[in-house]
């Protein structure tokens, strides 16, 4: 039922952000300086709150073992993607793109304002094991798929991987493991920006959704059967998989929403640069995002979680 909760209220913002930017409240420039800011400094605030945690209930060994979970979670997605397309009959220059919107989900803007929201700062610091790997594949993974169909090539290069999102969650992890004390000033401060995540975030989602028609949507069977296996038979066979692990229940709650979230946006962002189908990839997004609102509380409803 919180979760429910939760998801109705994220939806909401998320209207709001529509309406906004159909009154002309927002608009592209706008979107690009509050992603920038949501990015840069708000989930990074977030990640750094877990840390801040005074109870100390997750031991060192324990995040090593989460860590490894979350890789290889990563690895069968990858494994996933190799053959989703071809079981789909996608046409072979849109594979990069849902091999890119299979992999990768929208943990940022809205997995880690649901995790904080519904089960708490310190379910926080097993999220943030999540956005190294997440980082490290989009730059190199993602790259490499969405440039198998495109012309535009360009080299790897290793300084995007280390971004402040990463460097979040090393400092959080480091903060954590040492219990390195915060002067109370500054967890104030972390606290009130990282309540700014989740409705600016929400609000970028709803605002993107302006340039999708509802037909368009429905339209594209394919992407509606992808969508279906996205939101709820992966998350489903991968629950009942880490289910049968004797391991924090907090971490499978985790695991679940990380599972469950839509596709992230930045799928859209590497096919608009990358030679990807950008309309599919915004559609997705678009799709996906509408659907979790019901798929995400149903999901925890049936696995119990």
């Amino acid at each position: 039922m919180v979760l429910l909760q939760q998801m109705v209220v994220l939806f909401i913002i998320m209207i709001i952000g529509f309406l906004c930017q159909k009154k002309g409240m927002l608009n592209e420039e706008a979107n690009k300086r509050i992603s920038g800011l949501v990015v840069n400094v708000a989930n990074p605030a977030l990640v750094l709150s877990a840390s801040i945690n005074k109870e100390n209930v997750i031991e060192g060994m324990e995040l090593l073992a989460s860590s490894l979970l979350a890789i290889s979670m990563f690895g069968v997605l990858i494994l996933i993607a190799r053959v989703l397309p071809v079981i789909l009959k996608i046409d072979k220059q849109n594979h990069g793109t849902y091999k890119a919107m299979t992999v990768f989900s929208n943990i940022g803007f809205m997995g880690f304002p649901v995790i904080s929201a519904v089960y708490g700062s310190e379910a926080l610091l097993y999220a943030s094991v999540f956005l190294l790997p997440f980082n490290t594949l989009i730059y190199t993974y993602g790259v490499n798929v969405m440039q198998q169909i495109g012309t535009n090539k360009q080299p790897f290069q290793w300084k995007k991987i280390i971004n402040t999102g990463v460097v979040a969650c090393i400092i959080s992890l480091f903060i954590y493991l040492t219990r390195l004390p915060i002067p109370q000033f500054a967890e104030d401060v972390i606290t009130s920006l990282s309540n700014l995540t989740a409705p600016l975030s929400m609000m970028l989602i709803g605002a993107s959704m302006t340039k999708i028609k509802g037909r368009e949507l429905l339209s594209d069977y394919k992407l509606l059967i992808f969508s279906v296996i996205k939101m709820i038979l992966i998350p489903v066979c991968g629950m009942l998989l880490i289910m049968q692990f004797d391991i924090n229940p907090l971490f499978k709650g985790v695991c679940l929403i990380m599972l469950a979230t839509p596709v992230g946006s930045m799928t859209a962002m590497l096919a608009q640069q990358y030679d990807g189908d950008y309309e599919l990839a915004s559609k997705g997004v678009a799709l996906t995002t509408v659907l979790s609102v019901v798929t995400i509380p149903l999901l925890s409803a049936v696995l119990g979680i």
